[in-house]
């Protein structure tokens, strides 16, 4: 018998894939959304906003068809459109709170199912099943490579401790901070979790690859003024815009809110968070040496009229 052909190689691989991941299922991890939804979904979570336009030349999506789950999408509450600032006639959309918390629960579980699978491999299997993995990704994926996709979600169960982890670990590492600046975090974080207005008060975490990369939280200093808390991205992360996409999306929770004011306090060591501030639009108001942390350090406040 004669070996298979690469063509009939690939085909088999295919069918066996869509079979074992469960993609031929007319609904998306036991969710009420089908394949392509789940996909229209996925695309609209990693954008602030977008256009009808721009997502269906990204999926490769029948114009008719995208509409009819952009307008399932709205009646249900999981989208909202806003008339571009630069061109009148165009529509922007973007997930409203209940469809990211609706991406968010399929993301945890397609998260949990492939967490299932890699367990029942030993970890050199689980080894050579990635690496072949990634293998195909990079012979099949178009040049030039774009910036790796994220998204911006709610913190899930564990997310909040990732943040205290991730910062006492990370400001360890590149400034030598000690274990009070760990505490902060951890006093800031449990404050957040004990009770906030979700109406006024917000987190999000940066996922890339399934994995959290970075984190940021909004949270009420008055009536009129909000404090952008927490910016972290991981080092192994930067690179691909997630720092300024997550201020970006506390400027636009402060005005939706009702805010008129952004604050946030930093130190002058942070130089490519300070860069992002700016870039955003924030002043720098005050500056003042302090001794924290186990190092002396310049504090700075920074202000963003919304």
């Amino acid at each position: 018998m004669s070996s298979p052909s690469p063509v009939e190689s690939v085909r088999r691989f295919t069918r066996f894939y869509t079979q074992h991941m469960g993609v031929l299922q007319r609904q998306l991890l036991g969710s009420p959304f089908s394949l392509s939804e789940g996909r229209v979904l996925y695309e609209l979570a990693q954008r602030e906003r977008t256009s009808a336009v721009e997502l269906g030349k990204e999926l490769g999506l029948d114009a008719g068809y995208l509409s009819r789950i952009l307008r399932g999408f709205e009646q249900k509450g999981l989208l909202r459109k806003e008339r571009s600032q630069e061109d009148a006639r165009r529509s922007l959309l973007a997930l409203t709170r209940k469809g990211q918390q609706a991406f968010a629960a399929i993301n945890a579980r397609s998260s949990h199912e492939v967490g299932e699978l890699l367990g029942r491999l030993a970890p050199a299997e689980r080894t050579r099943l990635v690496e072949a993995m990634g293998t195909i990704e990079g012979l099949l994926r178009p040049a030039p490579l774009r910036r790796a996709p994220f998204i911006l979600r709610p913190p899930q169960p564990g997310d909040l401790g990732w943040v205290v982890q991730r910062h006492g670990a990370l400001y360890a590492q590149e400034y030598g901070w000690d274990e009070r600046f760990e505490a902060l975090v951890a006093s800031i974080v449990a404050d957040f979790g004990k009770g906030h207005d979700p109406k006024r008060e917000r987190c999000w975490i940066a996922e890339l690859d399934g994995a959290p990369v970075g984190s940021v939280f909004v949270v009420r200093k008055s009536d009129t003024v909000a404090k952008l808390r927490l910016l972290l991205v991981e080092s192994s992360a930067r690179g691909h815009g997630i720092g300024a996409r997550l201020v970006e999306e506390c400027i636009r929770f402060a005005r939706q809110a009702g805010y008129r004011k952004l604050t946030l306090w930093t130190n002058d060591v942070l130089v490519s968070a300070r860069r992002i501030y700016e870039a955003a639009g924030f002043q720098l108001v005050d500056s003042e040496p302090h001794e924290s942390f186990g190092k002396r350090l310049v504090s700075q406040t920074w202000e963003l009229k919304l």
